[in-house]
């Protein structure tokens, strides 16, 4: 276990140092001059000057290196060319946000979905199972944007139930959190009815009934338990998704999150603000597989030998 611990730390370090190559040469490949865009009437003699502070006249190479070393070295991003703060700050300010609305949406996502594959196990081949199949299909197709909309519509400005945006009380995540979770809802149900469907067709989920154990226990002792461990996966693997992937929820409901903040910065032309946001997902994405590498292991002794 020490030694997978070991490798698997190894594999992360490299894959961050890979994912820091790719982000920085994908914003500079993003159209627009940022020192241009910083100013309305730019003179060439400011332009040098702000290309000079952010190092966007040295060599591509030398501006990797100038900003892996800031990076690892000192644990800084540096300051964004829009605001003028530290980028490190202003992650810690909208990370607080983002991590409630995907732990609230993993939630309701991981409960729903659950429910939703276990009854269409349970009622394999009947019109239930297609119903609940169906539901799923609806919610992997319905885009998000739309939807988060759809829902602004009915419930802010026809019923007046919710409020339509910003951050605040319980009230404010009913419906972001509801909308982000409905494609990892959907998720979590197909892999859970297609494990459920095949554990409860298993020599000892007959045996349990045959000894007189009742429908709830056989599905939630005996079925679920064997079928965690793809469940958990696609748990982990969504919960990291939502993290990186809740751009278009919080743009739509003004959510004052990582997304917001990255759409903010790539139309700003904010390198410094793009790169440090961008790493911090995805390093957050790569802890996720980890701790879910981790848990196979706990969930399946098979990996530990």
């Amino acid at each position: 276990m020490r030694a997978f611990i070991v490798r698997r730390l190894g594999s992360l370090m490299l894959g961050l140092l890979a994912a820091s190559l790719a982000i920085f040469l994908l914003v500079r490949l993003v159209p627009g001059d940022p020192a241009r865009l910083l100013m309305k009437n730019p003179t060439p003699e400011k332009l040098a000057e702000i290309r000079a502070r952010l190092a966007l006249d040295r060599p591509l190479p030398v501006q990797y290196a100038i900003w892996l070393k800031n990076v690892f070295g000192r644990g800084s991003f540096g300051e964004s060319v829009v605001t003028g703060r530290d980028v490190k700050e202003e992650l810690a300010r909208t990370w607080p946000a983002t991590m409630e609305l995907a732990c609230i949406a993993m939630v309701l996502a991981s409960l729903a979905g659950l429910w939703l594959g276990i009854f269409s196990a349970r009622h394999a081949g009947t019109w239930r199972d297609a119903f609940g199949t169906t539901i799923s299909l609806i919610g992997l197709s319905v885009p998000v944007f739309w939807l988060g909309l759809l829902a602004m519509l009915l419930f802010s400005l026809e019923l007046g139930w919710l409020p339509a945006g910003e951050r605040g009380g319980w009230k404010h995540l009913v419906m972001p959190a509801c909308v982000l979770a409905t494609i990892p809802a959907a998720f979590v149900a197909r892999i859970a009815r297609t494990a459920m469907l095949d554990v409860l067709d298993q020599d000892f989920i007959r045996t349990a009934r045959a000894k007189g154990a009742n429908e709830r226990t056989v599905l939630y002792r005996h079925a679920l338990r064997a079928a965690l461990v793809p469940i958990v996966t696609m748990i982990g693997v969504e919960f990291a998704y939502l993290l990186g992937g809740a751009v278009l929820t919080e743009t739509v409901f003004a959510w004052p999150g990582i997304g917001r903040y990255i759409a903010t910065a790539v139309l700003a032309r904010d390198y410094p603000a793009i790169q440090g946001s961008l790493l911090v997902l995805v390093a957050m994405v790569m802890v996720m597989n980890f701790a879910v590498d981790l848990l196979y292991h706990a969930l399946e002794p098979k990996l530990r030998t």
